[in-house]
């Protein structure tokens, strides 16, 4: 059997996610779980199973791409492109939590962002059904970043 695509590239999706979110350290949570928060958010609890989907359809975008024109060295950058958003976003909890800033953590939130929207620049003239997977992180990313804004205002003591 012939290894797809999207087994490559769901797998380093999750793999890199397994990893990154390892390095999140108890002392990191405990200062955020003690954070205050504001009145709206009332979807924390979702977070987890929301960024798990907006990653999954990121994957799908990411094979999407990749099955336009595999191996073409355009598609090598884009990859390495995805790669690199990931790895921004997955940033967020370990490095945010290990130095207990919120300001640190909207830096990063808003470049995932940033990163997105240059992605789905990117993306667009190749396949619309890609770009329109990355709808989920286009729409998401600006949410936590805000959320994470909203919390410094909260904790400025936690900037």
């Amino acid at each position: 059997m012939m290894i797809k695509p999207w087994m490559v590239i769901g797998g380093i999706t999750f793999a890199l996610a397994l990893a990154i979110g390892s390095m999140v350290r108890p002392k990191g949570v405990q200062w955020f779980n003690r954070l205050r928060r504001p009145n709206w958010l009332t979807f924390e609890k979702a977070i987890p199973i929301i960024w798990t989907f907006v990653f999954t359809c990121g994957a799908g975008s990411a094979t999407l791409v990749w099955e336009k024109a595999p191996a073409s060295s355009q598609t090598w950058l884009l990859m390495g492109f995805y790669l690199l958003l990931e790895l921004v976003t997955l940033a967020y909890s370990p490095v945010m939590l290990g130095t207990q800033s919120l300001k640190t953590g909207t830096i990063i939130g808003g470049s995932g962002g940033i990163l997105a929207v240059i992605l789905a620049i990117l993306v667009a003239p190749i396949s619309g059904l890609a770009l329109v997977l990355l709808v989920p992180y286009l729409l998401w990313s600006p949410i936590g970043t805000y959320t994470t804004w909203a919390m410094s205002r909260l904790n400025p003591q936690d900037i």
